[in-house]
């Protein structure tokens, strides 16, 4: 394989969509976000995107069986008759700044053929989060732009780089005259953020007038939050050991003085 290569399993037809992207990044957010939504929608597996950009192995699954690493496109037909939706997720971004801007591209050809009108990406700010996180967005149309604020996102702030697919995409898509919107949500970024995820979702829901069920995220919330319990005390107690260490080691040098 020379080059990223989308590969459909099923042809569909729009009038006018929108495209979600939610690839592996900070906090997993897109990725949890978006595999959530097509399940919950039900969509279709429509296409698979491969490219020699992507890290170097296969995966295994519990068979025995092997694939090679991949984005996957699925396909939901709005039957109230606003945009249908296309999603992406898959195993990896892109490893090179190559191959960053050819899978984007692909994306985008891929998109433009089946007459996608708004691309919205989602990633993580690494920031740390007290209360509930909140959902910085940037648009390359004011109109969006506006809509997301209304629903309760807050302005990204100046300067601040977008890396990656979630930031390509937006840029090459402004280049084609596409709308497009980044949404960025707080995360510590340690962990798999579920919570995270849950408020975008929330925030998609009011800007795509989506009717989506987001309970069954509640309970990945509270397995996330056991484990970074787990991993609080874990870390208390090898700061009390290593405190324990210095003081010996002190009264130690003490001793022989």
């Amino acid at each position: 394989m020379k080059e990223t290569t989308i590969v459909e399993k099923e042809r569909v037809e729009t009038e006018s969509a929108t495209l979600i992207e939610g690839l592996p990044g900070l906090g997993m957010i897109g990725k949890i976000a978006t595999e959530y939504l097509v399940k919950q929608l039900g969509a279709r597996r429509i296409a698979e995107l491969y490219s020699p950009h992507f890290a170097y192995y296969v995966l295994v699954n519990k068979q025995g069986s092997i694939r090679l690493l991949r984005s996957v496109l699925h396909y939901w037909k709005n039957e109230k008759g606003r945009n249908d939706l296309i999603m992406l997720t898959g195993d990896s971004q892109a490893q090179t700044i190559e191959g960053q801007y050819e899978v984007a591209g692909a994306i985008l050809d891929f998109a433009q053929a089946k007459n996608v009108k708004l691309v919205v990406t989602i990633g993580g700010f690494r920031k740390e989060v007290e209360d509930e996180p909140q959902i910085l967005v940037s648009a390359t149309n004011p109109v969006i732009l506006h809509k997301a604020l209304e629903a309760g996102a807050k302005g990204s702030p100046s300067g601040n780089p977008i890396v990656g697919t979630a930031g390509l995409l937006v840029g090459l898509a402004k280049l084609r005259k596409m709308d497009a919107i980044c949404l960025l949500v707080e995360t510590s970024g340690y962990l798999s953020d579920p919570r995270a995820a849950k408020a975008v979702l929330n925030l998609l829901g009011k800007m795509l007038e989506l009717d989506v069920d987001l309970l069954g995220l509640d309970k990945e919330i509270l397995k996330s939050e056991r484990i970074e319990e787990r991993m609080k005390r874990i870390e208390e107690q090898r700061k009390i050991s290593a405190e324990k260490r210095r003081k010996m080691e002190e009264e130690k040098v003490s001793y022989i003085s």
